[in-house]
């Protein structure tokens, strides 16, 4: 005789009416939706002058000064961008803005991670003091050594030169101290067998550390890069002929008469200023949110 088992009756499935889970963030925790809301309002808010300028600058004159003013222009135009490459000397000073804001940018990107790498890797005298001083002189508003540099500039024969508005801010503390904080975090390993393999400083420096501080270095870079082309009384106070003038102080003396401001040049200009800060931002993206994040932590 055969014995026969009992099979249990399935069970059946009940779906899961409990409240939809929050969605969890890169790090595993939970990430309210409110939060979400709260962001998307934020950017909002940050987006609409940028959106507002941009619109503005193809609208005429007379409906920029326009009372309400208006979102969406009653009548396309490019008379402010014809303005702006036919009555200014663009190329020239696109040229020059292109020039300082490069060069400043190398020049912080080589010294401040040369410091960055001594202060952090190195070990010689006077080395907290030097730190110390680093530190001191970002707490220092930069209006504070405005004088004492424009004498030194004429001193130097350098005033209405583009390597006048060049030298002075070829370091920063702000760099030195972003690429220390960075280096600190660099295996001290990798430097030691370098030095086993008898390479000098310099070579640990160009092969060792500055391949590892990419996302330093492009958060650098974007950084000094923005503040270099957007900078205005330096080059007002230094230039003083038209061909040495950058790009933001030919719009501001052009546009802003002694009858009247022409808004619908300077929006124009302005466009123009933000694409290039703007273009480098988006290639560079990935690296700076890197380089902050780390940089943050250590």
């Amino acid at each position: 005789m055969t014995q026969t088992m009992d099979v249990p009756a399935p069970t059946p499935v009940v779906p899961d009416e409990s409240p939809p889970k929050q969605r969890r963030g890169a790090d595993g925790l939970r990430t309210p939706g409110w939060l979400y809301l709260v962001m998307a309002l934020g950017l909002i808010l940050v987006v609409i002058p940028f959106v507002w300028m941009v619109v503005s600058s193809f609208k005429p004159e007379s409906e920029v000064r326009a009372v309400p003013p208006t979102w969406w222009p009653h009548e396309v135009t490019t008379e402010n961008y014809d303005q702006l490459f036919t009555r200014l000397d663009f190329p020239t000073y696109f040229l020059n803005s292109a020039i300082v804001a490069v060069a400043v940018t190398l020049g912080n990107l080589v010294f401040c991670s040369m410091l960055g790498y001594a202060l952090a890797k190195l070990e010689f005298p006077g080395k907290r003091v030097l730190f110390a001083l680093v530190l001191g002189t970002l707490m220092v508003p930069g209006v504070v050594t405005f004088v004492p540099l424009f004498v030194l500039t004429t001193n130097l024969n350098l005033t209405n030169t583009l390597p006048g508005m060049i030298l002075p801010f070829l370091a920063g503390p702000f760099g030195v101290f972003l690429m220390r904080q960075y280096v600190l975090g660099l295996p001290d390993e990798l430097i030691q067998a370098a030095r086993v393999d008898g390479a000098g400083e310099l070579t640990i420096f160009a092969r060792v550390i500055m391949p590892l501080c990419g996302p330093a270095i492009a958060t650098l870079g974007v950084l000094t890069f923005l503040t270099s082309w957007n900078n205005f009384l330096w080059p007002l106070v230094v230039a003083q002929s038209e061909d040495k003038f950058t790009l933001p102080v030919a719009l501001a003396l052009y546009a802003v008469g002694q009858n009247a401001t022409q808004y619908g040049l300077l929006l124009a200009g302005s466009v123009v200023v933000v694409i290039p800060v703007l273009v480098v931002f988006l290639l560079l993206q990935r690296f700076i949110m890197q380089g902050v994040a780390m940089t943050g932590i250590k």
